[in-house]
């Protein structure tokens, strides 16, 4: 059976949000071909229509989650900054990772993972790119007043609110856990 063009891609789409969102609560292994696929409301035996390896579908869902990122924080409204920290070091957040950061959910198997590697590092350069030019960060020049810190600043933040996440994900006291969230957020917040 032949499918429309608009059809095939809304099919492709399903699975990659479904790839990405599963990817994330449960990691590259943990989310399984047939589990997608059933998520995205087709068979299994469609998948080859729309990728040719799990591999393929990884690096897909992985540019597909970083795009769903990007365009949250686009759509912030006031202080894109504050708004980032805000929404990023939250308990919804932190309970939420199939629709969270894919850095933090992922980072750590992105780095034994050669193939994904590449569009992660495009990804993450791009986030670092837009929070250096959207975020106010005061004073960005170094001590002799010449460079530009910006692209510094948005590293140590991004790679802050990573950590904290990451850390508030893992302990199992949820008062620690919210409070790490709380701390590191009013401290990037300065």
């Amino acid at each position: 059976m032949r499918y429309s063009a608009k059809e095939t891609a809304e099919k492709h789409e399903r699975i990659l949000t479904e790839a990405a969102r599963l990817f994330r609560e449960r990691g590259f292994a943990g989310a399984g071909v047939a589990e997608i696929m059933q998520a995205a409301g087709l068979t299994h035996g469609a998948f080859y229509a729309h990728f040719p390896s799990k591999e393929a579908l990884a690096s897909a869902a992985l540019t597909h989650a970083f795009e769903q990122t990007n365009a949250r924080r686009q759509a912030d409204t006031g202080d894109p900054k504050q708004a980032f920290l805000d929404r990023y070091l939250s308990v919804a957040h932190r309970d939420r990772p199939g629709a969270g950061c894919a850095i933090a959910a992922l980072g750590p198997e992105v780095a034994r993972d050669e193939t994904s590697r590449a569009p992660f590092t495009e990804q993450v350069t791009q986030m670092i790119d837009d929070m250096s030019e959207r975020f106010t960060w005061g004073d960005a020049r170094d001590a002799a007043g010449q460079k530009d810190r910006s692209r510094q600043n948005a590293i140590h933040l991004l790679s802050s609110a990573v950590g904290a996440l990451i850390l508030a994900r893992a302990v199992n006291d949820p008062e620690l856990s919210e409070e790490i969230l709380a701390s590191v957020r009013d401290s990037l917040a300065e």
